[in-house]
């Protein structure tokens, strides 16, 4: 199957994107991915230009906002705001490379931290932007 894709978002440059699906790519879809997801996240974390919001509840405490000095004004971001978004960009990568080198780990630690990873994958979904 071949896909291909409109115009720029907000833009009249033509975008054209083939993608090629073979049978074979959705039999594991989630390794497939994987391989895909992994190299560009990595791009994201060192091309960045901002930080979404990241909840408290999702990076550990010496990250979260209450850990962080006071804020000059209410509508700062605290001088942990970037570090929790690198935090959970990290997160997410070592998740998918675990999923491409080891897909059947029988540790439930690794398999938990994978899990959290993916979870803070589709949490932040519409944070994967530059």
């Amino acid at each position: 199957m071949k896909v291909s894709i409109g115009p720029y978002p907000k833009s009249d440059k033509p975008r054209k994107i083939n993608i090629r699906i073979d049978n074979y790519d959705t039999w594991s879809m989630d390794h497939t991915l994987a391989y895909i997801i992994h190299p560009m996240l990595i791009q994201l974390k060192e091309t960045k230009h901002g930080s979404p919001w990241v909840d408290d509840e999702d990076v550990p405490e010496e990250l979260q906002s209450t850990s962080a000095p006071p804020k000059e004004n209410d509508w700062d971001i605290d001088d942990n705001h970037h570090t929790r978004w690198d935090w959970v960009l990290n997160e997410m990568i070592w998740a998918f490379e675990q999923h491409i080198e080891d897909d059947c780990s029988f540790e439930e630690k690794i398999n938990e931290r994978k899990r959290n990873g993916f979870r803070l994958f589709g949490k932040y979904y519409q944070g994967l932007w530059d």
